[in-house]
């Protein structure tokens, strides 16, 4: 390969990058969900003709992009690739063959230049609402948790299959929004084709083999360069959890190997009977993600960087459940993936990896209703509202945890004005929660306040999908643990991390989401850092005197000072 080759395949690699970023800006600005448009909760990609992903859009999340990275092969199998036609588009919602639950629609467009099957288009949204018992952990089996699309056509040859979304609209709560998504998914493949046409174009390329082979080998061998340089090894990582009914152990075996990097589930806890079970998909995804982001962040994501981290656990335990397993609460477990991957890689490269942070995003469901223990006003509604929060990420070496900051998933906090525009919801409270990020020379990231109620003549049911009520975010190297979540009733009425209940009219669920942990010994954070949160009321002077030791002169002075408006 001559050097102007290599330079212009990088040029149409970062072209491809950007091709794709398009496509997931497309579907954010035309998802109907909040949970899409506000949250960024979805995922974008291309791929090569035999299913293998070339780019992925830097918006979304990974626990979509990384199980997608999969699915586009599931699709060449059972749609075929001889019957696929210029206008084709499939779509499914399949938990083990699209990303990991039936609430995340995955829709794949075939690609064709000048007659000829050249790749795929893939992207996926999380959608408001699938049926069945709705967005929660309570049902016993898959079959209970919503409709089930298989693999199949939405639309042949430009066609739209007006049967499937008859059925789409005859099962689900919110059936405007979900069409609606759906369309904006096949729209924005469509604009990822025209992006990548007009590319083909302007390299006089008939097809993708030369690119794909270009951006396959180099992200190869550069992995492999990675992975080669470190120190072979062995570590365990545990990590327990609240679960449902029980405490859950994730346990990992990670191996440090020449070309490759091994993370072995066994010894985690089984399938539980509530929904909160993993397929094996999603427990991939979000380890090899861990594992990029400490050993080769700046590779792009693809088919061939993903591959030499080897991702295996035993069938019938919770991170590689089978079905019919419930799912719908995948990533109370899957997101809680990277820290337990951490907890071994920590052992084996020190100084790399952050302290635990919240995990799970703090999402909760509102199945909004007139209130039944008296007349209800005319203007009552029906009404789904899905709310997507974060807790704080966990301190990392040389820089403290971020605030109210989703990681891994790097879904976004969704705004109050959209939340309360889309149901008959009220945010009496959103802030940042002080003390709950752990003590440390590095501290952890701040969880938040959150009270939830609804509109007058409405009561409610809640659906929690929380985590860290029991087992908080834990400290690294002599960092101290984050705040646990906490979850009540303003008439003191407690409630439960996980499960759909009723909240009567007037009454407002109260909700912290927990903080991350702290890093390194607390004694040696900086004074100024120390004054600085005091100021800025992350930390109260009772913890500033408990956690760091300031005498009650210096706390009085920095609060008057604080009070003045000084610059910290």
């Amino acid at each position: 390969m001559t050097e102007l080759s290599k330079v212009a395949y990088q040029v149409m690699w970062t072209r491809l990058i950007s091709v794709v970023e398009e496509q997931a800006q497309a579907l954010v600005r035309t998802a109907f969900s909040t949970s899409v448009r506000e949250a960024g909760d979805l995922s974008a990609g291309v791929y090569n003709d035999r299913g293998e992903m070339l780019a992925q859009a830097v918006t979304g999340t990974p626990g979509h992009v990384n199980a997608m990275a999969d699915a586009v092969g599931h699709f060449i199998r059972r749609i075929g690739r001889e019957t696929m036609a210029e206008g084709d588009v499939y779509i499914t919602n399949d938990p083990w063959e699209g990303t990991g639950h039936l609430h995340d629609i995955t829709v794949v467009t075939p690609s064709f230049h000048k007659g000829r099957l050249i790749g795929f288009f893939a992207c996926t949204a999380h959608v408001t609402d699938v049926g069945g018992r709705g967005f929660g952990a309570d049902a016993n089996s898959v079959y209970e948790e919503g409709l089930y699309i298989p693999i199949m056509r939405f639309a042949t040859r430009g066609e739209v299959d007006r049967t499937l979304l008859a059925i789409i609209r005859g099962n689900v709560r919110e059936p405007d929004q979900l069409v609606g998504d759906v369309y904006a998914l096949a729209t924005c493949n469509e604009i990822g084709h025209r992006r990548l046409a007009d590319m083909m174009t302007e390299f006089a390329l008939s097809d993708l083999s030369g690119i794909s082979e270009f951006i396959l080998t180099n992200s190869r061998q550069a992995t492999f360069e990675r992975i080669n340089a470190l120190t072979p090894g062995r570590a365990e990582g545990h990590m327990r959890i609240d679960g449902y009914a029980k405490p859950i152990d994730l346990c990992v075996s990670l191996s440090i190997e020449k070309d490759r990097i091994l993370c072995d589930w066994s010894g985690t806890s089984g399938v539980d009977r509530k929904g909160i079970n993993v397929p094996l998909v999603y427990t991939k995804a979000y380890a090899c993600y861990a594992l990029k982001c400490a050993i080769a962040p700046e590779i792009p994501n693809n088919a061939a960087s993903l591959a030499p981290f080897e991702i295996t656990a035993p069938e019938g335990s919770i991170v590689n459940a089978q079905h019919p397993a419930p799912v719908a609460l995948r990533h109370v477990i899957g997101h809680m993936v990277p820290d337990t991957v951490y907890a071994a890689l920590d052992k084996l490269l020190p100084d790399t990896v952050p302290a635990e942070g919240a995990g799970c995003l703090c999402n909760f469901q509102l199945s909004l209703r007139p209130r039944s223990d008296a007349p209800a006003p005319a203007r009552a509604r029906r009404s789904e509202v899905l709310i997507f929060n974060s807790g704080g990420s966990g301190a990392r070496p040389g820089l403290d945890g971020m605030n109210a900051t989703a990681f891994p998933s790097g879904v976004m906090t969704m705004p109050v004005e959209a939340t309360e525009q889309v149901g008959p919801a009220i945010i009496w409270r959103k802030e940042l929660r002080p003390d709950s990020g752990g003590a440390g020379q590095y501290r952890g990231g701040l969880g938040q306040w959150m009270d939830v109620g609804a509109r007058e003549g409405h009561e409610f049911d809640f659906s929690a999908m929380f985590d860290r009520v029991q087992h908080p975010a834990r400290g690294r190297r002599g960092g101290r643990a984050g705040g646990p979540t906490s979850i009540g009733q303003d008439d003191g009425t407690p409630m439960k991390g996980k499960g759909r209940q009723f909240v009567p009219h007037g009454r407002v669920v109260q909700m912290g989401f927990p903080g991350g942990a702290g890093y390194g010994d607390p004694s040696r954070r900086q004074r100024a850092d120390i004054l600085r949160d005091l100021a800025h009321g992350f930390i109260s002077p009772e913890a500033a005197a408990q956690d760091y030791n300031l005498d009650p002169d210096t706390i009085a002075d920095t609060l008057a000072r604080a009070k003045r408006g000084d610059t910290f």
